[in-house]
């Protein structure tokens, strides 16, 4: 039998990528490029599986293919609101995500926006290279201690919970969450956890806010001018979620008027555009979404993908299925 004819999207791990062309008839994005809609349409019609990422918008438009020959779409990361799950159902197209691998490493970033945030990390950092650094004061880029503070958690999965284990024993830092639905009461106590009965209930009550919710439609802005104005002036939000999440400009207005003391973010409503008017922002830390970047987590993201596809292929059900 002919091998399945699968697409990457992009570049992935050298390791996953060798293990793909070994078992599957694979073709690479060499160029690293984004696909564009048309690409994508000639790619469903073409390909017995594709393999998005995040920054594949595969959105009604790019699935609008009368008879694709796609039967999978293996995504790489775990959430896939830039997937259409409509239009993707009625093509009778799978989509699976890659789960659990990337928690841990995500939680680290988060905890590493969360500092750079509080302690002024960024502005530290620029001041040093750009030689305006003059010397020790004790009034200079004083920030907010950390340790023994509260962090409030939206969105208590799997990453969230990691964030907490890290805030919690290693900070010892009193935890509030915020779920959908009831959280175990026996899991709370793992991290010292309580949970709050809304958002808008969380928000006062906290110094630090941590986003770590789905994205897509239903949790579009989120956080909006309404809801950073339920912050502490002397809070601080950090985003590691969707981009989508939180009202961009609403965010900024918060940040001039210091209706909150700062921000720190991984990922933005238009990545990879950023809106230039956040760089005029000390109290606003931005990373290139690098809450996975770890050659760990990506190249088990990557084996993840391939179990999802030999399942698939093999006639099984991928163990990480979301439709």
């Amino acid at each position: 039998m002919a091998k399945p004819r699968i697409l990457v999207t992009r570049r992935w791990p050298e390791a996953v990528e060798a293990r793909l062309s070994e078992e599957f008839d694979t073709v690479l994005n060499t160029a690293d490029r984004p696909l564009s809609l048309s690409d994508f349409r000639a790619a469903l019609t073409e390909y017995d599986a594709v393999l998005p990422t995040v920054t594949d918008r595969l959105g009604p438009e790019a699935l609008e293919v009368a008879r694709p020959r796609t039967r999978i779409l293996a995504n790489y990361g775990v959430g896939y609101s830039h997937i259409d799950m409509d239009h993707a159902a009625r093509h009778g197209m799978r989509v699976t995500n890659t789960p659990d691998v990337l928690s841990e490493c995500t939680a680290d970033l988060a905890m590493t926006l969360l500092l750079m945030a509080a302690r002024r990390a960024g502005e530290g950092e620029r001041e040093v290279r750009a030689g305006r650094w003059t010397g020790w004061r004790p009034t200079h880029l004083v920030g907010t201690k950390v340790s023994g503070k509260v962090l409030g958690i939206v969105g208590f999965g799997r990453i969230g919970r990691e964030m907490a284990r890290r805030a919690h024993h290693g900070f010892g830092m009193e935890v509030i969450v915020h779920n959908r639905s009831a959280v175990d009461p026996r899991i709370l106590a793992q991290y010292g956890a309580r949970q709050a009965d809304s958002i808008d209930a969380l928000l006062p009550q906290c110094d630090f806010v941590s986003l770590h919710c789905p994205g897509g439609t239903a949790n579009r802005h989120l956080i909006d001018a309404r809801r950073l104005n339920l912050m502490r002036a002397d809070a601080y939000l950090i985003n590691t979620a969707r981009g989508e999440v939180v009202e961009e400009s609403a965010l900024l207005q918060a940040l001039a008027f210091d209706t909150i003391a700062g921000a720190a973010l991984d990922v933005f409503e238009g990545e990879p555009a950023v809106n230039p008017a956040m760089r005029d922002y000390d109290n606003l830390v931005m990373l290139p979404h690098l809450g996975s970047a770890t050659r760990e987590a990506r190249e088990a993201m990557g084996f993840r993908v391939l179990d999802n596809l030999r399942d698939f292929f093999e006639g099984r059900d991928p163990r990480d299925r979301v439709n």
